[in-house]
Order: structure tokens, then C-alpha cells, then sequence
């Protein structure tokens, strides 16, 4: 079901104009703008950011083994889905994908960056993406899943975007999500990443919960490197300029963890964490 922003109302339709007030979205490079006005002016990240990402997450370890990790997670956990919504998709990696897994199943994309969609554009031809403010997403009982990976640590108001996931997801959806984790791992990495927090995992469960979901399984990723990238931190050196051999030897240890947590090991503590929620049958938005 849509979501009409300027007036609230709800509605089905094929197109997106408001059959009480008429309203329809702008639209961009066959992309609907929602919060055009917000699409360069926020503090939560920086445009310029996007073509490095595009250049880099191809061979990347971290975001390889994010991915591997993602796709099992949809498989293994909703895998009766039909559709599937990413909030704060950026240039288009992860959703490509999970695409590319799952070549039945309908994928969309949100991410609030014009300059992002550019790129996920040209990843993911045909797939609806939209530009719009994860505080107010314009759809409600309309996924099977939603996820966000590595975004809520960008918002200030985190608990609001959550409870907008819970709306846009039907009766018995599925919520994957993944942020940083451990506050003592805070560092100018952060703060360039333009990150507002790093969470801890009795943070996120909570206010998962108060959004309206039910935790099906939480789990620390990057687990085995958690020493090395202290010390990194600690140095400040980057953590994306690599040498091949080196990423090479980084995303092995990361396959291996993967298995782990296949066999259904909730990791403890490391760099990132893995939430899967799930909203109750029969629930409504809150």
C-alpha cells in the first residue's frame, strides 16, 4: 500500500497519484524524489563518498563477506519472500547481490543521496529506486522484508526509522539489519564515516523491540578480526586501503567465521553486528 506524504493518505494504485489530494512525487532519471530538499542538505553523510564506495566495494573483504552474509540470511530466513525493500541502498552493492541470488524476487531500493542512486542506477537496471527520508517512507504493509545495512548509525533518530520499517512491512515480515558495534571501538573512522553511534547489542535489541519487533537472532560478524581492527583504530590507519594479498588473507578469515555462524554460533562480540527481526501476524503499524 502506498502512503501519500503530503496528506497521509493510504491507497493502491499503480502510479503514485493521490487519489485525495492529487499529489504526485517528483521524479528525477526515473527515480521518485521524496525529500529532494534533503538529498544534499543533512549531516548524516557526504555525497563525494558514493564513487569511492562504487570503486571499492567490488573486492573489498568487509563488503564482500557482508553480502555472502546477507543473501543467507534471506535464504535461510524468509525464504518464501516475495519482495524486498533496502533503506539507504547507496550505490547499489548489496541489492545487486541479493539480485543476483535471488533473480525471482522483487527488489527495490531507498536511499535519501541522489548522488548514490547515480550509481545504484547503473547496477540495477529496471529496479525501482527511490529517494526518499528513512523517517518517512511512503509505503506500509507492502514488503515481505526490509533491511538496512550499516545505515541506522548515520541517523540521529534511529528508533523513528525503525518504526517506519515496522510500517512498511507486512504481518509477519522480516527486518535484517546491520550497524557497527562497541562504542570503545569509536574512532576518527567514525566521524568521517559521519556515524552518530556505534551500538552495543543490548541497545539495538531494545530498540528493535520498541519499534514493534520480535528478535529472532542477533549474532557479531567480523569477529576474528575484532584485535586487528582495534589496533588499527588505535593508529588511525585505513582500513580500505589494502593490499591485495593482505585483503585476500582477511576475507578467508571472515569465510571462515561465516561457517560459524551457518551452524548456528552467536558470535559474542566483534566489529559489526547481524539483527533478524520479525513483525508479529496479524500486527498492524504502531
Amino acid at each position: 500500500m502506498k502512503v501519500c506524504l503530503p496528506c497521509a493518505n493510504r491507497f493502491d494504485a499503480l502510479d503514485w497519484v493521490c487519489p485525495r489530494c492529487a499529489q504526485v512525487p517528483a521524479k528525477q532519471d526515473d527515480t521518485l524524489l521524496f525529500a529532494p530538499s534533503l538529498s544534499r542538505n543533512n549531516n548524516g553523510f557526504k555525497g563525494e563518498y558514493f564513487g569511492k564506495l562504487a570503486n571499492l566495494e567490488t573486492n573489498h573483504f568487509w563488503f564482500r563477506n557482508r553480502n555472502r552474509l546477507l543473501i543467507w540470511t534471506l535464504r535461510t530466513y524468509f525464504p518464501g519472500s516475495k519482495n524486498f525493500l533496502e533503506i539507504g541502498c547507496g550505490t547499489g552493492f548489496v541489492l545487486s547481490g541479493i539480485r543476483k541470488a535471488f533473480p525471482d524476487l522483487e527488489i527495490a531500493g531507498s536511499e535519501l543521496f541522489v548522488d548514490g542512486l547515480k550509481f545504484a542506477r547503473e547496477r540495477l537496471p529496471g529496479v525501482p529506486l527511490y529517494q526518499m527520508n528513512a523517517l518517512r517512507i511512503p509505503f506500509e504493509a507492502e514488503f515481505d522484508v526490509v533491511g538496512a545495512f550499516d545505515v541506522l548509525e548515520h541517523i540521529d533518530e534511529d528508533e523513528a526509522v525503525l518504526g517506519q520499517m515496522h510500517q512498511a512491512l507486512r504481518p509477519g515480515g522480516g527486518l535484517m539489519i546491520t550497524v557497527p558495534q562497541h562504542p570503545a571501538l569509536w574512532s576518527e573512522t567514525d566521524v568521517r564515516a559521519c556515524h552518530k553511534r556505534r551500538y552495543t547489542r543490548k541497545e539495538l535489541i531494545q530498540k528493535v523491540k520498541a519499534a514493534g519487533f520480535e528478535t529472532v537472532r542477533v549474532t557479531s560478524f567480523v569477529s576474528l578480526l575484532l584485535p586487528l581492527m582495534w589496533a588499527s583504530r588505535r593508529r588511525q590507519s585505513s582500513e580500505f586501503q589494502l593490499k591485495p594479498l593482505l585483503n585476500g588473507f582477511l576475507e578467508t578469515a571472515l569465510r571462515i567465521e561465516a561457517w560459524f555462524i551457518r551452524f548456528g554460533i552467536n558470535l559474542p562480540c566483534g566489529g559489526s553486528l547481524l539483527l533478524i527481526g520479525r513483525k508479529s501476524e496479524g500486527q498492524t503499524s504502531k
